[in-house]
């Protein structure tokens, strides 16, 4: 397992870790401006902070900066009620692609949705095999266009509390079983994102690990779980103030031969988004060389 405690080479900064500064939001150039004086390697943006911005000033000041993209949030959300809907959602994820080419990601990470209406409040539906369905012909066909874009796509499996409204696909071996459906011969084009916020409780996550492998494993995400968590979405807790074990994971990871950015992703509306981003990334810094 690398060593992380001597610099923090392969840290890389999901910017929602910092997306509000003091409860303020903070622009995307401002964010990378504050990793660059920080000697961070990498970050992960989100497509709200980049549309924002514009992508063509965060492409050039991602490669004035000479960073790197462990990956791009987001693509995804696959289940709809129509074709028109189906149709949308294409053509956003395409668009996804393209800025993830644009910005030279490691991957496009997908969260793929579920149950049409509900994170708006009103579920469609309550068939979630349906739902289940239509993620995997969404993935499908956007794989080829990402192939032909050499844009990976790596597929992250939400938490169980999740699957009513973000994600269906809940557990890394769900999510595998896409991946092996879709693409079996582990061209690359199709991976998976281990979040530990999400997968730290599988009992079978060491074992799902290893199946993924080198060619699945695409992103490894790291925050911690709190105890008592007060909002399962927006209380994310810094590495080592939780209960995840987060040196065990890495190295289950590592043991199959990755060898990217340890990225760290907060969503923390009573804590970290209420410090001064100064504070969150240096705290990000000291906590990658001593508890991931």
């Amino acid at each position: 397992m690398r060593d992380f405690s001597q610099d923090h080479r392969w840290l890389s900064i999901n910017t929602a870790t910092v997306r509000k500064s003091c409860g303020v939001e903070q622009p995307l150039t401002d964010i990378i401006e504050a990793c660059a004086r920080r000697g961070i390697k990498a970050i992960s943006p989100w497509r709200d902070q980049v549309a924002a911005a514009g992508l063509p000033a965060i492409s050039k000041l991602v490669k004035t900066h000479g960073l790197e993209l462990s990956g791009y949030c987001r693509g995804g959300m696959f289940p709809v009620v129509d074709a028109a809907g189906a149709k949308a959602a294409y053509e956003d994820n395409r668009r996804a692609v393209d800025e993830a080419c644009e910005l030279n990601a490691a991957c496009l990470v997908l969260v793929v949705g579920a149950l049409p209406g509900a994170l708006s409040g009103q579920a469609a539906h309550k068939d979630i095999a349906l739902a289940r369905s239509q993620v995997s012909d969404g993935i499908a066909a956007l794989l080829e266009y990402a192939k032909s874009s050499g844009m990976p796509l790596a597929i992250e499996p939400l938490h169980p509390m999740y699957a009513a409204d973000r994600a269906c696909i809940n557990t890394l071996e769900q999510a595998l079983d896409v991946c092996d459906a879709l693409d079996p011969t582990k061209s690359g084009a199709l991976g998976v994102a281990v979040d530990v916020y999400h997968v730290w409780w599988d009992p079978k996550l060491q074992q799902q690990i290893e199946r993924a492998g080198k060619e699945r494993l695409l992103a490894f995400h790291v925050c911690d779980w709190l105890t008592p968590t007060t909002d399962l979405l927006n209380d994310r807790g810094m590495m080592g103030d939780g209960v995840i074990d987060l040196p065990k994971i890495r190295g289950w990871v590592e043991n199959q031969g990755f060898a990217g950015y340890s990225e760290v992703e907060i969503f923390s509306t009573g804590n970290w988004w209420q410090r001064d981003t100064a504070e969150v990334l240096d705290t990000c810094i000291a906590r990658h060389s001593s508890a991931v």
